[in-house]
């Protein structure tokens, strides 16, 4: 006896796949800042402030895309 739920084995993983893709912007995002008596000018990089913003989307747009995901019925 087989229940239907609303997610399945391929909705999980792609929610996985997802999540890490957003920690992995997340990571690329963060490094160090700048404080009162110094700059630093790592805060403007391209990989900071153009990649990693669309790494994070793209890991949104799939985990959106999995829980949109409708199962396969058997």
């Amino acid at each position: 006896m087989r229940k239907n739920f609303a997610f399945d084995k391929f909705n999980f993983i792609l929610l996985a796949v997802g999540m890490l893709i957003v920690i992995i912007g997340f990571v690329l995002m963060s490094g160090a800042g700048s404080n009162e008596t110094t700059f630093n000018e790592d805060i403007f990089s391209p990989m900071r402030i153009k990649v990693a913003p669309v790494i994070c989307f793209v890991g949104f747009i799939s985990m959106i895309y999995a829980i949109i995901h409708k199962p396969k019925s058997e």
